[in-house]
């Protein structure tokens, strides 16, 4: 058993009570009514211990079930003892051998005493079939959860499979601790952040660390904001070696999956689609995914998206424009805060024309950090030469012009 006593105590228990049930059997008349209770005792305990060695109890249950446990135990102790006081053993009139037999003294017991005796048996089993009937719709509801969790797993996973959470936890490993500071207590970040229906566009050369800073962002929200809010995050990390699976319908199809995820039970949209499209073994299309995402996201009090790398979002096909659309749809649609990440493209920059905007460069404070972290990397002279090292620190973060890849040792 899981609970806070062994199973040998409900064990020594029914023992006990099935002990004194024979006992009882010949007893006389006024012990009759007795006589059943223990039985009927007798039989609730070992449906207890058929069924509550397999579950697995929190705290209050276990206090609980341990406290019925201890009642019948001492019901059935003073059982015991008025047993051993009004009976003795006594040969057997009959037979060759010896045989002992237990006989019951005459007594008079008040009716009083046998009603409250039977009283404490009565209340310890409905005590514990009041106990396995709440284990019981307890399980039930468990099922129930279970069944729901797998459905709506087996829908999210129709969704999508790729995961940018996965790639999130990677980027983020990245981060040198301290850096990325001055983009989180930027104004225009922080007036992005308070501001709903809010755009801000941080573009920046190659290898500014446009993605780590991303990473660090979507960081800093689910941080800030607090579980149980009706807040949705959801983010996107575009690769141009990852063009195959990122379309746009597969980028659509990411977004509509996150912000489903923040949401229980499943919205009937998402389940709608789900239906339209399972047994007929379809995707669905880029208008029904938008319509849907739209819908889902009008469930939020509030909703950020987050697009980093547009530069790599595949533009031959439309990929590129049609997100765009989407995202700027979902701000003024569903009041949605966006923000994204890009090298200078004029044609991304265009649509952030009336946007906050904030160049990421790779900041002095920021390479710094970096370096710092990596001096134990560099050889042994280098590393006893305190002096040196700051030489090199120096003319590192004066080289790399705000390209943070080129700080790596």
């Amino acid at each position: 058993m899981s609970f806070g006593f062994s199973v040998g105590d409900f064990v020594a228990a029914i023992q006990l009570a099935n002990k004194i049930r024979k006992e009882f059997v010949d007893a006389p008349s006024q012990f009759e009514a007795v006589s059943i209770e223990v039985r009927n005792l007798s039989i609730v305990l070992q449906d207890a211990d058929t069924t509550f060695p397999n579950q697995e109890l929190y705290s209050k249950r276990r206090r609980d079930l341990e406290v019925i446990d201890e009642g019948c135990r001492d019901v059935l102790d003073e059982l015991q003892r008025i047993l051993d006081e009004n009976t003795e053993l006594s040969p057997e009139s009959r037979g060759l051998g010896k045989r002992l037999k237990r006989v019951w003294k005459r007594l008079n017991w008040k009716p009083k005493d046998i009603e409250q005796l039977r009283s404490r048996i009565n209340t310890n089993i409905s005590l514990l079939d009041a106990f396995n009937g709440r284990l019981t719709r307890d399980n039930v509801v468990k099922l129930v959860q279970h069944q729901e969790d797998q459905g709506r797993q087996t829908v999210l996973n129709w969704l999508t499979l790729i995961d940018f959470a996965t790639q999130q936890s990677d980027f983020i490993s990245r981060r040198e601790a301290g850096t990325g500071q001055w983009l989180l207590e930027s104004a225009e970040f922080q007036s992005w952040v308070k501001t709903d229906q809010q755009v801000l566009f941080c573009p920046g050369i190659p290898g500014a660390g446009k993605t780590v800073l991303t990473s660090i962002m979507v960081d800093y929200l689910y941080a800030k904001i607090p579980k149980g809010t009706n807040i949705g995050i959801a983010y996107l990390y575009c690769n141009f070696r990852r063009q195959d699976e990122q379309t746009a319908e597969g980028l659509l199809s990411s977004l509509l999956k996150q912000l489903t995820q923040g949401l229980y039970p499943l919205p009937e949209s998402v389940k709608s689609l789900y239906d339209s499209h399972n047994e007929k073994r379809t995707r669905p299309n880029f208008i029904e995914l938008s319509s849907t995402l739209q819908s889902v996201a009008a469930l939020y009090s509030r909703a950020f998206i987050v697009v980093d790398a547009l530069d790599e979002c595949q533009a031959s096909d439309g990929c590129r424009t049609k997100l765009l659309t989407e995202i700027f749809a979902l701000r003024n649609k569903s009041g949605a805060n966006i923000f994204s990440t890009s090298r200078s493209i004029p044609e991304i920059s265009e649509h952030f024309k009336n946007s906050l905007q904030l160049e990421i460069r790779a900041s002095d404070h920021d390479v710094q950090r970096y370096l710092d972290g990596h001096m134990l990397e560099l050889p042994t002279c280098v590393r006893r030469n305190i002096k040196l090292q700051g030489e090199i620190k120096a003319a590192i973060v004066k080289a790399v012009n705000g390209m943070y890849v080129t700080s790596s040792l």
